[in-house]
């Protein structure tokens, strides 16, 4: 195989070279050291550990949660009871963040069909809704993260 410099394995694994860095910097994927003639040579796991954190991203895992279970899978070779338990609170936290998402939109058409009802003289009720003291959908809670 030829010598992975960070170009080609952005473009194995499907991803520009900023993201490689970005990862780096978020120490997701090691850095190799740069020798004399000036290069980074990543080993080929690099290339199967950037597909894994874009697989993870694209089921809605966070960073944060990616970096654990890379370490879980390429540290310690977690049991899968482990891995399903936070598949598990994952879906459960986008199931609430869904929930939060179906009320906000419930909230947004209440205020845009009020907005159809009112007189060619009457204030926009959208605008003022958004000043008001009173939280718009009677629930007060700030959205999940």
């Amino acid at each position: 195989m030829t010598e992975l410099t960070i170009g080609k394995v952005a473009r194995m694994a499907g991803v520009g070279i900023e993201t490689i860095r970005f990862y780096e910097r978020q120490g997701l994927i090691e850095q190799p050291p740069r020798p004399q003639n000036g290069f980074r040579i990543y080993p080929p796991e690099t290339i199967r550990k950037i597909r894994f954190i874009r697989r993870a991203k694209q089921i809605g895992f966070s960073l944060r949660e990616i970096r654990e279970l890379l370490d879980l899978y390429f540290s310690s070779g977690a049991s899968c009871d482990e891995v399903r338990r936070r598949a598990e609170e994952k879906r459960a936290d986008i199931e609430q963040r869904m929930r939060h998402l179906q009320q906000m939109g419930q909230a947004l058409q209440q205020l845009i069909d009020a907005c159809r009802q009112r007189g060619p003289d009457d204030p926009c009720p959208i605008l003022a809704e958004l000043v008001a003291d009173e939280p718009i959908t009677g629930d007060s809670s700030q959205p999940p993260r």
